[in-house]
């Protein structure tokens, strides 16, 4: 698929079905997809280049490898489905770091990927990772929750949790806190 040409929100809710991803998931990211559009607006609007086709459909697959684990690793599966479905690269880019605030290459060789940086870069990539940490299942929640869920899940100290912080920091000093 041409780098140019994004796809409709039917095609990306078909390739989340297609790829075996259960009702909750596919609900959980119809609901990040909302969020970071509606982020990616006020980014717009205060006159930032944002692709906002891009975050929608990106926020919409963004989990598609959920659909074969609900590890770390979802990540990286769904990079490559992405891949093979023959996304464009900014989409599998965004796929592949939307996991824990984004993961440097030397916790990725930690993890067994390929040793890279996996940290959002572009401000869309940045918005989605950053509407998936702020959406619980379907409904967003207070930035002080999901803190204290990944601090529940990895330790007060993991260096994800520090990650998240900044991504927030950033994205609220350009749109305030969105809600």
């Amino acid at each position: 698929m041409s780098e140019h040409r994004l796809l409709t929100r039917a095609e990306a809710l078909n390739f989340l079905s297609k790829a075996g991803c259960s009702p909750r998931v596919i609900e959980h990211c119809k609901a990040v997809s909302m969020f970071a559009v509606k982020i990616a607006k006020v980014f717009h609007k205060k006159g930032f280049k944002v692709d906002i086709q891009l975050v929608e459909m990106s926020g919409l697959l963004h989990d598609i490898g959920r659909s074969k684990t609900h590890s770390v690793d979802h990540a990286i599966v769904g990079g490559e489905i992405a891949r093979s479905l023959d996304l464009p690269n900014s989409i599998v880019q965004i796929i592949e770091r939307h996991a824990g605030g984004g993961i440097p290459k030397e916790e990725a060789k930690q993890l067994g990927w390929s040793m890279k940086d996996y940290l959002p870069q572009t401000w869309e990539e940045k918005i989605v990772c950053y509407a998936d940490k702020r959406v619980e299942g379907l409904r967003t929640i207070p930035i002080e929750q999901a803190l204290e869920t990944y601090v529940a899940n990895l330790g007060k100290n993991h260096p994800a949790i520090d990650r998240i912080v900044k991504l927030h920091e950033e994205i609220t000093a350009i749109v305030g806190d969105p809600q």
